[in-house]
């Protein structure tokens, strides 16, 4: 039997299941997925469960059972490529024919100082948790600062400020408007919104330092019961660690095909892949497609193809609170009711589709 080894069971890593499991899996192929939680994770609406709107089961979705399918639970500490095995916290070495990298991504702090000892953050299940439960301690009418305005930081804010409308929060954004990447009128829209809702939005902020109970804008102090990290991501230390080629932001260069250019048997799925767009949920999907389109050509031993499609995202769908919304389709901008309910249909599809 050859081995197939999953390191993480993210949104790529669940594709590659689903589309390998029942029936496309060869018989002399069996699976093993190293993960930290025996589920997998909707990480889109973490921002709800550290809010305190969403509860944590209707976060999980069942992986796929199939005597084909080993599950081990553990934290993986290095992945050893020469020798082809990936090795526990425990000590455990997991050997592999194949293997693939899902393993995500956690907080980039930009070395600011206090940042990873001070803040709270939505980068894992168990994080979260974290953040939920210090958000919902806050004391009545306390201060919560979040530091990020992508669509991370805006999500937990407008879910923040309806699941506790006594609390004074603070949206520090380096921008001179709120996702200042979408088109302007989108921006203007969920800048607009804040307003309306009394969330203090910092535009052109710079966090110097943070304290316990505090951070510096522009070296100025402001006091916060709670700070929440939401301002960049980077590939999880286990990845950065790799000794292989990488880009500007720390991510694995890939061929077309998915893999290593030294190794055609090591994949990178999702948000530690150098790929030509923004790390998502939709684009490590996407891209698990397309690697297990060419994983059952190398088990036929059938010739790659030298480029693969144009991975087509299609579009984006954020919150503000349960009634509203924004999104954008192609050159579409949507904002209002109609981009929230699309999104709670994506989300039930997504839950309904993995059983």
């Amino acid at each position: 039997m050859k081995k197939l080894v999953l390191l993480g069971g993210g949104y790529g890593g669940m594709r590659i299941l689903q589309r390998l499991l029942p029936n496309e899996l060869p018989d002399n192929i069996e699976i093993t997925l190293i993960d930290r939680l025996p589920y997998h994770c909707l990480k889109t609406e973490y921002y709800a469960l550290a809010a305190g709107t969403a509860p944590d089961k209707h976060l999980r979705v069942d992986f796929p059972d199939d005597p084909r399918l080993t599950i081990k639970y553990g934290t993986i500490t290095n992945i050893h490529l020469a020798e082809k095995s990936v090795e526990l916290e425990t000590g455990e070495h997991v050997s592999y024919d194949t293997l693939i990298i899902g393993l995500g991504c956690e907080d980039k702090y930009h070395n600011v100082p206090g940042a990873p000892e001070h803040t709270y953050s939505i980068q894992t299940m168990g994080a979260t948790r974290r953040t939920y439960e210090a958000l919902n301690n806050v004391r009545p009418e306390g201060v919560v600062s979040i530091v990020g305005a992508g669509l991370s930081g805006v999500e937990l804010a407008s879910e923040l400020r309806e699941s506790r409308p006594d609390l004074t929060i603070r949206l520090f954004d380096r921008g001179e408007i709120i996702l200042s990447m979408f088109p302007r009128r989108l921006s203007t829209y969920v800048q607009n919104w804040f307003i309306d809702h009394g969330v203090d939005v910092q535009n052109k902020s710079n966090i110097t330092k943070v304290e316990e109970g505090a951070l510096y804008n522009h070296d100025e102090r402001i006091e916060s019961d709670a700070i929440i990290w939401t301002a960049g991501i980077q590939p999880v230390e286990v990845v950065r660690n790799l000794d292989v080629e990488k880009d500007s932001q720390g991510r694995v260069v890939l061929t077309p095909q998915h893999f290593l250019p030294t190794d055609e048997n090591v994949f990178v799925v999702g948000d530690c892949a150098s790929l030509p767009h923004a790390p998502s949920a939709q684009l490590a999907e996407g891209q698990a497609e397309q690697i297990v389109t060419i994983l059952k050509k190398q088990w036929n031993g059938e010739p790659l193809p030298e480029e693969l499609p144009r991975i087509k995202l299609k579009g984006v769908l954020g919150s503000l609170g349960k009634k509203h919304g924004f999104g954008l389709m192609g050159e579409r901008t949507l904002l209002g009711r109609v981009p929230r309910v699309l999104k709670s249909g994506v989300l039930w599809m997504y839950k309904h589709h993995s059983g």
